[in-house]
């Protein structure tokens, strides 16, 4: 008599085993009651890229739906849906802006948008997590700089590089005189910040002293406070002095600053080469007012000597 109970006994829960992996594998089976979800991972309502969160998704069957946005300890924070009717197929595009039900923005956190069905009595929380996250970046370089640099191609100083380093990923913002010349493409938390001596318009800078501010844009939007880090003096070609006087025939020295190895002048009908560095020229033998000017990489400048 026992061992024909143990054998029921074992039969039961090889069937009950059996009953319970069919409905596990049906389960499986199963379609989701919704689909084509796609849900913000980030955004910032003070931000410029992501200001709102979008929620899409679209529902097999008829439905009425409600949803909503939960925190990250389950409880309810905002309402976006309450009892929307919606046909099989339909794609519900939904938007939320951070805030509570009271308007008030809430604080940066995890966030889940939650769906009810309630024709089908089904509650699905969305695994997809919303980050709130309104700080700003924070990106360091060092400061002050004052560069000297040539934009003219000659492969001397035609660029200033910068190493940058972010405290969350970020896009690095440089700026010139205030306006944006450059947003690297990559959120790296490290990197160099570039700048040829291009203005914001495309065009070459002339010669003179520039500004330039470095700024960040995180993932959700947020934008760093600028502050300017550099004084960069674009120069071509610079002599020290604008006007020399010099007795006829009488040699000067007139220093030249510049990237070039060599620099040509010219002076009252007379031409020539030299190395970069200081000049060693002669003044005309006739009295008179000549201009002197020199040229390196497609840029001259000018001096006037006085022969008396």
């Amino acid at each position: 008599m026992a061992r024909v109970l143990s054998t029921a006994v074992v039969l039961a829960l090889l069937a009950a085993t059996a009953a319970a992996f069919a409905l596990t594998e049906r389960a499986k089976l199963e379609r989701s009651p919704i689909y084509g979800t796609h849900v913000d991972s980030v955004f910032s309502p003070a931000g410029t890229a992501a200001p709102v969160a979008r929620i899409d998704f679209r529902v097999r069957t008829r439905e009425s739906v409600d949803v909503w946005i939960e925190d990250s300890h389950g409880a309810s924070v905002d309402t976006l849906l309450a009892g929307r009717s919606v046909r099989p197929g339909t794609k519900l595009d939904l938007v939320w802006n951070g805030l509570a039900g009271s308007g008030l923005l809430l604080p940066d956190g995890i966030y889940r948008p939650v769906v009810k069905l309630l024709r089908s009595h089904r509650t699905i929380t969305l695994p997809n997590n919303i980050q709130l996250d309104t700080k700003p970046p924070k990106i360091a370089v060092k400061h002050p700089q004052h560069p000297i640099i040539s934009p003219d191609g000659d492969g001397h100083h035609d660029v200033f590089v910068t190493h940058y380093t972010t405290d969350e990923p970020a896009h690095a913002i440089m700026l010139v005189g205030g306006t944006q010349v450059l947003f690297t493409r990559t959120s790296k938390q490290r990197g160099e910040l570039t700048w040829n001596g291009r203005l914001p318009d495309g065009t070459r800078a002339r010669p003179g002293r520039y500004v330039l501010s470095v700024s960040a844009q995180d993932v959700a939007g947020n934008v760093a406070k600028a502050y300017p880090f550099a004084i960069v003096q674009v120069r071509y070609i610079v002599l020290a002095r604008k006007r020399v006087v010099v007795a006829p025939g009488a040699t000067f020295a007139l220093r030249v600053s510049t990237d070039a190895p060599r620099v040509r002048w010219t002076l009252h009908g007379r031409s020539g080469m030299l190395p970069r560095g200081t000049l060693s020229l002669r003044a005309p033998k006739s009295k008179g007012v000549f201009q002197l000017y020199v040229f390196a990489a497609g840029h001259a400048a000018r001096c006037t000597v006085v022969v008396a």
